[in-house]
């Protein structure tokens, strides 16, 4: 038994190869056709020496293509690494370095860019150019392309065989998902393709922790109770590279677009009668519901809407909960270096201001910070770090610091422990709080900004916000807010305040608002908590940050 995730694939492929597999646009590809098509790429790969345990980028927007170069890459046994596409040169330096690529596959409209970086990587010698799914060819990137060697990927594959011949595949064999790098550069988190596909994969039951049998998902597809699903975000993330091929083992249809645009989402939704919708909080949950709402759509194939890796607010929610009352919403919790730690169906009578309230899954357990592993029945109220044991990664590329730091042992049980904080909840459920990196230390009191942002999201006039802490000199630090305004709207920082009074504690109420045009995130909406810094230490040295001067002292943290 080879629970390897190239394998998984092609037993959908054998199960169910007439059914619609990946479709973008107007382009549907069945499981024969994504086969033959991975099959042609991946025998070119080979050629080009890349095999078992080789470091292929994967540099592009979501398109038929991309699927096929990932699954082309995990059939030789290579390893892709999700490159961000929004990257500049000096980062694509960092990670081709960082992650010692021996090829890239990537859109024809950043071959530039890659001209300009590919020279200092040596040990860089294949690159594969995919049609661009936005952006029309140009001479600039033919030429481009000649400086470095760059195949187009229809000559690529022209000659190749679409024959299935590529030998064993290990259950040992590495997949790496690089960080969305929010608190610095981006690590590779490596994992073993089995434990890949238990918790990030559908290899488990996450409700009952319940195994999954190899052949058990490729048998689902023979049915023809197929899913049409519709993760939003870019698939160099990790979440939606999961979700896409969680669903390609099961057989069922999965719509990708390579650009989030809320009303050609609806109109997808509604044409393609789209059941599973995956989005990535409030960046993404608030510009929908807010062109649902201007009218002109249905939305009502929607069965399951499914928020994970960013705040789905409660405000927010609230709306879509009115708008959909016949659909089920589920807040995720977890991260690359854990999978799936618990879910919770979202009830419109009990939503927190907090955080995501879920169920904790299987294997997944709250440490105090010394390293004491909380009981969830006698423990309740107390706040620890989330921690998921059994099937967990091997480590970060390259780091064994960091993997250290964060791949603990207790007790003889190895444990992943990502830095994000929760409060034990009644029933076995728990109130995800926030990274534990970006906490706000004030006067003593600790702050966790994603329930301040929470709050904050209430406020009518507000679009966006960021939570930081800035320094103070009598408080250690203090809080501060970096807001996107409503379009033709103001905040006051008073004003906001006394708004907050009635939902936080005196001492989180931010003391420094910066008004900014947008919220630093990138492009799968994940905070850019380090940028938002920046902007609220310029804005305090230029002097035109609002600030407020603590009227009195609440157990020793300002109010």
């Amino acid at each position: 038994m080879a629970l390897n995730i190239a394998d998984l694939f092609e037993h959908a492929v054998d199960a169910a190869p007439e059914k619609p597999a990946v479709k973008v646009g107007d382009r549907v590809v069945t499981y024969a056709d994504l086969e033959t098509e991975s099959n042609r790429l991946a025998h070119f790969l080979s050629s080009r020496g890349i095999g078992t345990g080789d470091h292929v980028g994967l540099y592009a927007k979501n398109s038929v293509e991309h699927v096929v170069a990932l699954l082309a890459v995990l059939k030789v046994r290579a390893v892709a690494i999700n490159v961000n596409y929004r990257y500049v040169a000096g980062e694509l330096d960092y990670i081709f370095d960082n992650a010692d690529l021996k090829g890239v596959v990537h859109d024809r409209s950043y071959s530039r860019l890659v001209a300009e970086v590919a020279p200092r990587h040596p040990r860089l010698e294949t690159f594969v150019v995919l049609p661009d799914p936005l952006e029309p060819e140009t001479d600039e990137d033919t030429a481009a392309m000649a400086t470095y060697g760059g195949v187009a990927l229809a000559d690529a594959v022209a000659e190749q065989s679409d024959a299935r011949d590529f030998g064993e595949r290990s259950a040992d064999d590495i997949h790496i998902i690089y960080t969305g790098g929010t608190t610095g550069y981006p690590k590779g988190v490596m994992w073993r393709h089995e434990d890949f596909w238990r918790v990030l994969g559908g290899g488990i039951d996450f409700m009952t922790g319940q195994q999954l049998a190899e052949h058990d998902q490729s048998e689902q597809a023979k049915q023809d109770d197929r899913l049409v699903t519709f993760p939003l975000s870019p698939l160099m993330h990790g979440g939606a590279q999961a979700s896409l091929l969680m669903h390609l083992f099961a057989g069922h249809l999965t719509i990708l677009e390579p650009k989030f645009d809320p009303v050609r989402t609806w109109e997808i939704v509604d044409r393609e009668q789209v059941v599973l919708m995956f989005m990535t909080g409030d960046a993404m949950a608030r510009p929908l519901i807010e062109a649902y709402e201007a009218g002109g759509f249905s939305g009502q194939s929607l069965f399951a809407i499914a928020s994970s890796a960013a705040i789905f607010s409660k405000s927010v929610k609230e709306r879509w909960m009115k708008a959909f009352p016949n659909a089920i919403f589920t807040d995720s919790i977890g991260s690359s270096e854990t999978g799936f730690q618990g879910t919770g169906l979202q009830d419109a009578s009990a939503l927190s201001t907090d955080g995501p309230v879920v169920s904790i899954g299987p294997s997944t357990v709250l440490i105090d910070d010394d390293n004491r592993v909380l009981d969830p029945a006698a423990d309740v109220g107390k706040v620890g770090r989330t921690a998921r044991a059994g099937n967990v990664p091997v480590g970060y590329y390259k780091d064994p610091e960091k993997s250290a730091r964060t791949f603990l042992e207790i007790d003889g049980v190895r444990y992943s422990v990502p830095g994000d904080y929760a409060r034990i909840e009644e029933g076995n459920r728990v109130t995800l709080l926030g990274r534990g990196s970006n906490c706000v230390n004030t006067g003593g009191e600790k702050v966790y900004p994603e329930e301040v942002e929470q709050a904050i999201k209430a406020h009518p006039a507000v679009y966006d916000v960021l939570v930081v802490g800035l320094p103070d000199e009598r408080y250690g630090q203090t809080v501060a807010a970096v807001v996107q305004p409503r379009e033709g709207h103001e905040v006051d920082l008073e004003e906001l305040r006394t708004f907050l009074r009635a939902h936080l504690s005196g001492y989180k109420l931010p003391r420094v608002l910066t008004i900014v045009d947008e919220i630093p995130r990138n492009a799968t909406g994940k905070a850019q908590y380090p940028r938002a810094k920046e902007l609220a230490l310029s804005a305090q040295i230029a002097g035109t940050a609002q600030t407020s001067t603590p009227t009195h002292v609440q157990d020793g943290a300002p109010a």
